[in-house]
């Protein structure tokens, strides 16, 4: 059977969709996508069910108007932007459910909200933005991420949830990611844990440099591993 939905028809083609029991891994360059892209999902998502997200570097009211705005094609989140309509989509929502990470960015406190949401809430659907974060203040961010991704892929499958996670990258050698440059699974920082455990990996590339607006605002999403049939790796 094919599993839940991707926002975007050609995603589902070639990975048949998305099941419970999997981790996602997502990366790209600074300001190339990757918070739009997860917003969109997000928006997609709250159809189906119960969400939680764990945006820690980003305040929770700044993610609810950037989902509101996906759920109405507007740019709430913009200052000065019309907001007709907010409150209307804001009372709509009742399956949203956002982690304030002024509190703690610390992957066991995370781990035991994600089991609360997942046995006390039904949430199966689960975005965490971005792991770097959680190792950041490791003596040893390999070894942490590490630690930290075995975790995630033990915990999917406990849990039969499906969960996102956005990754930084490492400087590639040539081309910048921000200008452009190919997105590979090595660039993920901690690559080697994050290939180990993650089910499908998505890379997004943009030219944010090029001389036309066109190339700017084009962006390339790549399938850098597809665990489930092997067929979209390198569409």
């Amino acid at each position: 059977e094919e599993g839940l939905p991707w926002f975007l028809e050609e995603l589902n083609e070639t990975t048949y969709g998305r099941r419970y029991g999997e981790c996602v891994a997502l990366g790209a360059g600074t300001g190339v996508g990757k918070t739009t892209f997860v917003t969109q999902q997000i928006a997609s998502d709250l159809s189906r069910g119960p969400v939680a997200v764990f945006a820690l570097e980003q305040l929770p009211t700044e993610t609810v108007l950037r989902v509101c705005g996906m759920l109405k094609d507007k740019p709430y989140h913009i200052p000065g932007a019309d907001r007709t309509g907010l409150r209307k989509t804001l009372e709509g929502i009742d399956n949203l459910y956002m982690y304030d990470s002024f509190g703690s960015t610390e992957w066991e406190v995370i781990k035991e909200r994600i089991r609360y949401l997942a046995h006390h809430h039904d949430v199966r659907i689960f975005y965490l933005d971005h792991l770097t974060a959680l190792a950041a203040h490791a003596d040893d961010e390999r070894k942490a991420l590490e630690s930290i991704m075995a975790d995630i892929g033990g915990l999917v499958k406990e849990l039969n949830i499906w969960l996102l996670f956005v990754s930084h990258l490492a400087t590639p050698d040539g081309k910048p990611h921000e200008e452009g440059g190919r997105v590979m699974a090595r660039h993920f920082k901690g690559s080697r844990s994050i290939a180990f455990w993650s089910h499908f990996m998505l890379g997004i590339e943009r030219a944010q440099q090029a001389d036309t607006e066109d190339e700017r605002s084009t962006s390339t999403l790549r399938v850098l591993k597809d665990r489930y049939t092997g067929r979209a790796t390198g569409q």
